[in-house]
């Protein structure tokens, strides 16, 4: 008897009240998106858990791609079989011998969703445990701290038995959580930013401000790549790349070298916001964290924040940058973050950037720019718009051979 299905556990969203059935539609979406590349792959309805039946397919890479999906708590693998007693006990130790760690202990976990099994749950513990004691040696029970848990779920559907279970991704499932505009540089925190509030629900749409010939193809490649790599957790996206040369040079010639950082990033700001309405977003996000250069302190925090009165999400503010990197070599983005070209936020870069600049100061010094409207529009009536997809990797390129 081998494992048949994969039981997925939600978690957060069994709080959801009246919007429950709304997020986990989304999540099951999300899942047969994901399973997509297996076509023998069947996912099932079920209440309060999704099922998927296998019907052959390579159960460890299943289990690779439901991991990346928000609002999984649990995957489990389990053995489907009939509600007969006789059947479940079967099962259940064919499960405990499958899994192939040689434990010691182990405890039976019964749930019983189906009130027309003649067994409470207890029983059930009871009658399985002794099962698995009798056809099995130098094994023993141990309620608290067992080696393996074998999970027993009674369903109307019929009986799943498992052993082994993965971590999901937590969250909520994309798109319960509106649209956000990601601010994304190419460095390692604003991908970090994205994926953390993609985990939240939140669809996001990225935006990316390019300066030739100041900044080179391979860096606005650079962002691209990323937002590829972030497409394993958010399905389909869009990247907006800003033509910016023409900003950046104005703000160098007519502002304080000492506020072109804080007057370029309220400028990045003023046409994200714009994005942000005609793409229906309701937030911005960025990778900005508190103190890590001079454009994020709490000073230039509250300066730049002047000219928008749009929600901006930041989920990495107050980590330390070891937090961000560890997050970012889990979700691949890393390696991409780090090669070596240089975004339009680092060139033009004063020797002495201010560090508490005041909003009257960066307000009259604007006025020194007299077509910023003109400006802005022209940005957005330029931009170039990118779509992405997630990558159905190898098995496609296996098909061509």
């Amino acid at each position: 008897m081998q494992y048949n299905h994969i039981v997925i556990r939600f978690g957060e969203l069994s709080l959801k009240g009246k919007n429950r059935r709304h997020f986990e539609s989304q999540l099951r979406e999300t899942v047969r998106r994901k399973l997509s590349v297996f076509p023998n792959a069947v996912v099932l309805k079920s209440y309060d858990r999704i099922l998927v039946e296998i019907n052959g397919e390579d159960h460890e890479k299943m289990i690779a791609k439901l991991q990346e999906v928000f609002g999984i708590h649990a995957i489990s693998l389990a053995i489907r079989t009939e509600s007969e007693i006789e059947a479940i006990k079967e099962a259940a130790l064919a499960a405990f011998l499958e899994n192939g760690a040689a434990p010691k202990t182990f405890k039976v976990s019964a749930r019983r969703s189906n009130k027309h099994f003649p067994v409470g749950s207890m029983e059930l513990n009871r009658q399985v445990g002794g099962y698995i004691l009798t056809h099995t040696e130098n094994v023993s029970v141990n309620v608290h701290h067992p080696d393996v848990e074998v999970k027993v779920e009674v369903k109307d559907n019929g009986t799943f038995i498992s052993c082994q279970t993965y971590p999901g991704a937590g969250g909520l499932p994309i798109g319960v959580g509106g649209k956000a505009m990601l601010m994304l540089s190419g460095g390692i925190d604003s991908p970090v930013a994205g994926y953390l509030t993609m985990k939240r629900g939140v669809r996001i749409e990225a935006v990316h401000f390019h300066s030739p010939p100041f900044t080179s193809d391979r860096a606005k490649q650079k962002a691209e790549d990323l937002m590829q790599e972030l497409t394993r957790f958010g399905g389909k996206m869009k990247l907006h790349v800003v033509h910016f040369t023409k900003i950046q040079q104005i703000i160098k010639d007519k502002i304080p070298a000492s506020y072109s950082m804080t007057i370029m990033r309220r400028m990045m700001l003023r046409i994200t916001e714009r994005l942000a309405e005609e793409r229906n977003a309701m937030a911005i996000t960025n990778g900005e964290n508190l103190g890590q250069v001079a454009s994020q302190t709490m000073y230039s925090m509250h300066t730049i924040n002047e000219v928008t009165n749009i929600p901006i999400i930041r989920p990495v503010v107050t980590m330390d940058k070891l937090e961000i990197i560890d997050i970012s070599q889990k979700i691949g983005t890393y390696d991409i973050s780090i090669r070596p070209y240089e975004d339009c936020c680092t060139i033009f870069v004063p020797a002495a950037p201010k560090t508490k600049p005041k909003r009257e100061k960066a307000n009259r010094f604007e006025q020194n720019i007299d077509n910023m409207e003109e400006l802005i529009e022209e940005a957005l009536s330029t931009i170039e718009t990118i779509s992405f997809e997630e990558q159905k990797e190898a098995k496609e390129f296996e098909d061509l051979f």
